[in-house]
């Protein structure tokens, strides 16, 4: 049996030769540490520049000629963004992770509303009968799940 070399031989035919890389004095070469540096630079400058904008608020913040509270209403009075609404009273507890509350409804378990809100505290009006005014959102549980923005008590 013939054996076969563990090294193949080179045949210096077929190499190519490389370039030699260019090397200007006085410019150091190109490192990825710099290259990172001046990305963090450029975002600390840029969030800087970004956060003194005047004139920008935060979307679902309302100014205080946008909120109500009074006895009976609390919330929003925009009717752009919170232009759903629903009657009911009001209990505490959602449907597997959906709505931290419900709205019990007439027309029995399938017209209840599950709630969340950003807004309005909740919690202060379990057993209540109540108007509310919110978003309608994208439910994977329940029929309805509404973020609520204002509520008025009924009864």
């Amino acid at each position: 049996m013939e054996e076969k070399p563990l090294v193949t031989p080179i045949n210096p035919e077929t190499l190519t030769p490389q370039k030699p890389k260019a090397v200007v004095p006085g410019v150091p070469p190109k490192s990825p540490v710099f290259l990172f540096i001046a990305i963090i630079f450029a975002g600390i400058i840029t969030g800087y520049f970004l956060s003194k904008k005047t004139g920008s608020s935060s979307a679902g913040t309302a100014s205080g000629k946008d909120i109500v509270n009074t006895k009976t209403e609390i919330g929003s009075t925009d009717t752009t963004t919170f232009r759903d609404t629903a009657q009911g009273t009001l209990e505490a507890g959602g449907l597997n992770g959906e709505g931290t509350h419900k709205l019990l409804r007439d027309g029995g378990p399938s017209k209840t509303v599950y709630l969340i809100s950003s807004i309005v505290d909740l919690d202060a009006y379990v057993g209540k009968k109540i108007e509310v005014w919110g978003e309608t959102l994208r439910a994977q549980k329940v029929g309805w799940l509404m973020d609520v923005g204002r509520l008025k008590i009924l009864e």
